[in-house]
């Protein structure tokens, strides 16, 4: 694609309407997770109450059981997607305005069930933005798409993680400081208001049997359907087993203070994530999806490296640095592709309900690899572990390369 066409395409009102939706779907998710944890702590609860409030984030991962109903029913304004989702942000800014008026030590119950109401609502707004966002996008606009909407979900978890806690500490207090973040739900209204509806809008299933019965059938149709799949839980495997434990090595390993590492691997990593998210959708406008899936993917295992080199050098700073900003950064290249990827994959009659399976899925390795990476660091090592992860990395590229011609297919294909 000529620099100039790239170039339009990051113009698009489209393009800002994602920021500014990434930007809304990122906002609550530290307001019920680690900014909720640290308002708790601050006053005084015990641990075992905090690690009971852990619980309210389950609806995100659960949020395809009823995925299929925003699929099937349309609101009577603002069209199928936009109608659902400025219902869920004017409904976010009530609960977390309401969650600021709430004592924790008075009655530490209703905080939690407003907490996970939150979580709920929340999980439904990324139903319909994911839906939304693979409705809008031609296949020339996913790698843009996909950065901006990484990019400002990740500025909103800056917003609603660090600086609320600034604020909190500060005049505003926590009333205060929820109340604002509450108030910063109207950016996604605003993105709804500026947002259009799909060119050509796909029709919504007739009965709520269909929207759930026919996203299925018409996916396992598909050639090829359950090595897709297969694909989707092992691109990110490896990526996935060395994050889990990257802070913890940082602290355990090498032994860098905590403040060392909230300043590299937190903040550093998250602008070398949006950076990465960026130049990816920068480069897949030029690769295409399966280029780039195979370029970023080697990146994610390469640089696993990284942290195998630091463990065997022991304490420096300077590889600290580099292991970190270019595995955050090769992983923010590798999501913008890989999101990019669910996308293409989606029909859009049954957008909502397609991508939240395939997300859920994909989310199984995120989820569900900690236990296993920590004893295999035990086992192991840390220079053991690390170089490990990189082998995990090499069947997803593998799986990648075997369903080369798929990907094209999927990727050139026209949108129904």
């Amino acid at each position: 694609m000529p620099l100039s066409t790239y170039a339009a395409v990051f113009r698009n009102r489209k393009i800002l309407v994602l920021l500014l939706l990434g930007f809304s779907s990122g906002l609550p998710l530290a307001l019920t997770g680690g900014t909720l944890q640290a308002w708790l702590t601050v006053k005084g609860l015990g641990i075992t109450t905090i690690g009971l409030f852990a619980l309210v984030g389950q609806p995100y991962t659960y949020k395809f059981l009823w995925a299929p109903l925003m699929d099937r029913f349309s609101l009577p304004f603002l069209g199928r997607r936009r109608g659902w989702l400025v219902l869920t942000q004017l409904a976010l800014l009530g609960a977390l305005a309401w969650m600021g008026t709430i004592s924790p030590h008075q009655t530490p119950w209703l905080l939690a069930g407003l907490a996970l109401a939150v979580a709920f609502l929340s999980s439904s707004q990324d139903i319909v933005a994911d839906a939304y966002r693979t409705d809008i996008l031609g296949a020339e606009e996913r790698g843009a798409g996909a950065a901006v909407f990484v990019l400002g979900y990740r500025i909103a978890m800056l917003v609603s993680g660090g600086l609320a806690l600034i604020l909190a500490a500060g005049p505003l207090g926590w009333t205060g400081t929820y109340w604002l973040m509450a108030a910063l739900m109207l950016v996604g209204c605003a993105a709804v208001l500026l947002g259009e509806e799909p060119a050509a809008p796909a029709r919504a299933p007739h009965t709520l049997r269909d929207s759930v019965r026919d996203p299925l059938l018409e996916f396992f149709s598909r050639d090829g359907a359950w090595l897709l799949l297969a694909l989707i839980v092992l691109y990110k495997l490896g990526d996935a087993f060395a994050g889990t434990l990257s802070t913890a090595f940082l602290l355990r390993g090498p032994h860098f203070s905590l403040e060392e590492v909230g300043l590299v691997n937190k903040w550093l990593g998250v602008v070398a994530t949006i950076i990465g998210a960026l130049a990816g959708g920068a480069l897949m406008a030029r690769l295409r999806l399966y280029r780039s899936l195979l370029l970023f993917g080697v990146l994610q295992g390469v640089t696993n490296l990284g942290y195998m080199a630091l463990a065997l050098a022991g304490k420096s700073y300077a590889l600290m640095i580099l292991a970190v900003a270019t595995e955050n950064l090769a992983s923010g290249m590798g999501t913008a592709a890989f999101v990019a990827l669910l996308m293409a994959m989606c029909e859009r009659r049954h957008s909502a309900t397609q991508y939240a399976l395939l997300s859920a899925l994909a989310a199984l390795g995120r989820v569900y690899v900690g236990p296993v990476a920590g004893e295999m660091a035990k086992v192991f090592g840390w220079p053991e572990f690390f170089f490990i992860t990189f082998l995990l990395s090499l069947p997803g590229l593998a799986m990648l390369v075997w369903q080369k011609q798929r990907i094209v297919a999927i990727d050139t294909a026209p949108r129904e």
